[in-house]
């Protein structure tokens, strides 16, 4: 397997558990607040990663006595994204803010070309055009509402606006620190800088009036999936070009939409979802195939 295969094997996990993620979240937020499941998350993850390397590999600890001020910035980054999501979903709505979030890996793309200077071929390029009109396709009745609504145009939009250019700017760092620093180092303190922001804000309470294992099952998930998804992204950065990492990342949400379907079609009765337009359809079935062709999958397959 080549570099840049195993970086998009990497990313492919991330958007699968983030795609799972949603449908997890949504059901987590009918017993535990959002700040405390960011909390919990990162604190999970980052107590995991201590334990193991405490016991595997000691000197990765070494990295917590002085950190680097990038990696720290990388850190702060990543809980300024959370903030702005979750801030836009308050005040905008998760319509609007699932939409105006993807401008986040839409910018790590074009950084890809602009600052570290990767390499755009004709087909890619009709495979980011065409995955930007499926886009467009797949998120149509949460634009019209952007659109008809001047109202969101305001303290929410800046939110999500703001969390997407952190994690742009997190991503960046990510991609130059991990050619100098192991991704385990990066992690650690990129799940303990956040763990800490979000400290204050947990609500301990809930944690401790758990009442069943469904809950219990809720949160290892939630831990598990911070420490894999992350941890796989900045695998994916190290052996990747960032804007195939990127193009891969926004399939999240067809991912969610997805697994949505197939729930709904067995009858599951734990969470709900609105109707869906046929436009949807078509636009996710576009963003897969532009995908494909934006990280060479199916140049790949014919060169074979």
């Amino acid at each position: 397997m080549s570099q840049s295969s195993k970086g998009l094997f990497y990313a492919t996990i991330t958007a699968l558990l983030w795609g799972v993620l949603a449908i997890v979240l949504k059901v987590s937020l009918n017993y535990f607040d959002s700040y405390t499941i960011v909390w919990w998350r990162f604190t999970m993850a980052f107590t995991f990663l201590i334990a193991y390397f405490g016991i595997k590999s000691r000197r990765q600890l070494l990295i917590l006595k002085k950190p680097p001020l990038l990696l720290l910035l990388a850190g702060l980054l990543l809980g300024v994204n959370y903030i702005g999501f979750m801030q836009g979903v308050h005040y905008a709505g998760p319509a609007v803010t699932q939409v105006m979030i993807q401008i986040g890996p839409i910018m790590l793309a074009l950084t890809g070309f602009l600052i570290f200077k990767e390499q755009l071929t004709r087909l890619r390029a009709i495979g980011f055009f065409l995955a930007l009109i499926g886009f467009i396709f797949f998120y149509y009745q949460q634009l019209q509402t952007i659109v008809s609504d001047v109202d969101l145009l305001n303290e929410g939009v800046i939110w999500v606006l703001t969390g997407a250019l952190a994690w742009t700017a997190y991503a960046i760092l990510n991609k130059i620190l991990v050619r100098h620093i192991s991704s385990g180092q990066i992690n650690l303190i990129l799940y303990g800088v956040p763990a800490l922001l979000f400290l204050p804000f947990a609500n301990f309470s809930s944690l401790l009036e758990i009442e069943s294992i469904w809950e219990v099952v809720l949160l290892l998930f939630l831990g598990g999936n911070t420490l894999v998804a992350y941890g796989s992204l900045s695998l994916a950065l190290k052996y990747a070009d960032a804007n195939k990492v990127s193009m891969v990342i926004t399939i999240n949400p067809v991912i969610t939409f997805i697994l949505m379907e197939v729930l709904l079609w067995n009858q599951v009765t734990w969470f709900t979802a609105p109707p869906v337009q046929a436009m949807s359809y078509v636009g996710a079935a576009m963003v897969l195939v532009g995908a494909m062709l934006a990280i060479g999958a199916i140049d790949r397959k014919k060169k074979k």
